[in-house]
């Protein structure tokens, strides 16, 4: 079984986190009205961002696998989720509900492919494969841009 640590640090301030990720740094906050100070997106809004970006790293080398001609691709993603559970009501889970994610896909390949990359995306994809495993509903759709 082949291993890959992933590991970050965090110093906080308040609901302020500044991130380092090896030479790289992020910082996560609240907006003013939940606490925060918003000199960052959001832990949610981060989250999803995660997403997009490690679909955009999956479907690059499912594309070179397949030999899909895959120009470039965006997306926009929202989730909704039930802000008692993070709140602590108990039996509401502080976890999205639903992600619904839309993928623009730059191609001359035709739909059907776009699926198959879509699906074999959507299966390795470490991000939305967590989100799924945690009974998130995740309704994606790729199409043609």
């Amino acid at each position: 079984m082949s291993q890959h640590k992933v590991q970050i640090s965090s110093q906080s301030e308040g609901m302020k986190s500044e991130i380092k990720a090896g030479n790289h740094s992020l910082t996560i906050d609240e907006p003013q009205q939940m606490g925060g100070t918003d000199q960052g997106p959001d832990p949610l809004a981060t989250m999803l961002g995660s997403l997009a970006s490690c679909e955009t790293v999956i479907a690059n080398m499912v594309a070179k696998e397949m030999d899909f001609d895959l120009e470039t691709i965006s997306f926009d993603i929202n989730g909704t989720l039930d802000m008692r559970g993070l709140m602590g009501t108990a039996d509401v889970k502080p976890f999205f509900d639903t992600v619904n994610v839309e993928a623009k896909v730059k191609t001359s390949e035709s739909q059907e492919r776009i699926d198959q990359l879509k699906e074999t995306t959507d299966q390795r994809c470490p991000v939305f494969t967590t989100m799924k495993a945690a009974g998130t509903t995740m309704n994606a759709t790729w199409s043609k841009a």
